[in-house]
C-alpha cells in the first residue's frame, strides 16, 4: 500500500529490549534491513560502559585507550551480527566537534574508524533539545538550532567517511545545503520529526532542488509503527509531484526540453539510487527509503 519495497530499522545494541533479539540470532532479509543505532553509546559514557562490561568488553569509565579498543571490538562484533546498512545517531543542538570529552573521543577514535573499516555511512540527525518538558516523558523533547560548523569539521577532517545528514531545525536547512555543495562526502536526507509538515517539506525540498539538483534523499520514513509508511509516502509523492512539475515547467519555459527519460531518471535518483549508491545497498526500483 505504501509502495515501499525495503524498510530500514535502527536498532540500538545497548537497548535492553532490542539487543537480546539479535543475540538470539535474528536475521535480516531483503525487505527488512538493519542499522546500528549509537545513541546510548555516544550520549553519556558514564552509563553504557557498564553495559559493555557486562557483555564481556573490558572498558572503564575514563575512556582510556584500551577502552576505545574494546569499543571498536564491540562495534565490529555488532556489524558482523547485524549486517547494517549504516550507523546512526541522534545528536543535540549543542553538538560540537572537535570535542575533547570522552564522548568526542569515542566518536573520533571508535565510531568513525569502525564506519571506515566496514565501509558504512554514518547518519547524523542533529538538533534535538532533550526533555524541555520532562513531565511528558518521551514526548518532552523539542528542537534547537545547531551550529553546523561541527558538521563541516567532520566532513573536512574525515574525507574517507560518508555522512548521511538530517537536521531538525528549519533554520539549519540552508546551511546544510551549502555544506553539501562543498563536501562530496555529505548527503542530506529527509524532513525529520517536527519538519514533517507539508508546507515545510515543500519549502525544504524546493531549496534542495534549487541548490543541489537531485543530489539528495528527499524523505525518510521515520515511522514509529509500520502503518505510518502509508500516509508518509503518499504525502511525499504528492508534494514531490507538485514541486517537480513546476520545476520542469520552468525549464521548458527557459528553452530546455524535458523528456520522459529525464523525469524517470530524476525520480529514480530521488527515491532509490541516491540512497543505494551512498550505502552500497540495492533496495529495488520501487523503494522510497
Amino acid at each position: 500500500m505504501s509502495g515501499v519495497s525495503t524498510v530500514v530499522m535502527t536498532n540500538d545494541p545497548l537497548d535492553p529490549e532490542e539487543a537480546p533479539m539479535w543475540m538470539n540470532g535474528a536475521q535480516t532479509n531483503g525487505e527488512f534491513r538493519s542499522v546500528i543505532r549509537l545513541d546510548r553509546l555516544v550520549r553519556d559514557w558514564s552509563e553504557p560502559w557498564q553495559d559493555l562490561d557486562r557483555q564481556g568488553y573490558r572498558v572503564e569509565n575514563g575512556g582510556s585507550a584500551s577502552s576505545i579498543k574494546e569499543i571498536r571490538r564491540f562495534l565490529a562484533d555488532w556489524c558482523k551480527r547485524m549486517q547494517p546498512v549504516y550507523m546512526a545517531v541522534s545528536l543535540p543542538d549543542s553538538f560540537h566537534f572537535p570535542d575533547d570529552s570522552v564522548r568526542g573521543k569515542i566518536f573520533r577514535e571508535a565510531v568513525l574508524p569502525a564506519c571506515r573499516e566496514f565501509n558504512l555511512p554514518l547518519s547524523l540527525m542533529i538538533g534535538v533539545r532533550r526533555q524541555v518538558n520532562p513531565k511528558i516523558r518521551l514526548a518532552g523533547d523539542a528542537v534547537g538550532r545547531a551550529d553546523l560548523t561541527a558538521l563541516a569539521n567532520l566532513c573536512r577532517d574525515f574525507p574517507e567517511n560518508r555522512f548521511l545528514v538530517s537536521v531538525l531545525s528549519r533554520e539549519n536547512q540552508h546551511e546544510l545545503c551549502v555544506y553539501a555543495r562543498k563536501f562530496n562526502n555529505l548527503l542530506p536526507f529527509g524532513c525529520w520529526w517536527f519538519l514533517n509538515n507539508p508546507s515545510i517539506v515543500e519549502e525544504i525540498t524546493r531549496e534542495r532542488i534549487e541548490m543541489l539538483g537531485m543530489s539528495f534523499v528527499p524523505q525518510h520514513s521515520d515511522a514509529r509503527v509500520l502503518e505510518q509508511l502509508i500516509y508518509k509516502w503518499h504525502n511525499t509523492r504528492r508534494t514531490l509531484e507538485h514541486i517537480l512539475t513546476q520545476s520542469y515547467q520552468l525549464l521548458i519555459a527557459d528553452g530546455r526540453a524535458v523528456t520522459p527519460l529525464d523525469i524517470q531518471n530524476d525520480l529514480g535518483r530521488l527515491f532509490h539510487s541516491n540512497f543505494e549508491r551512498w550505502t552500497g545497498v540495492l533496495t529495488g526500483s520501487r523503494s522510497t527509503r
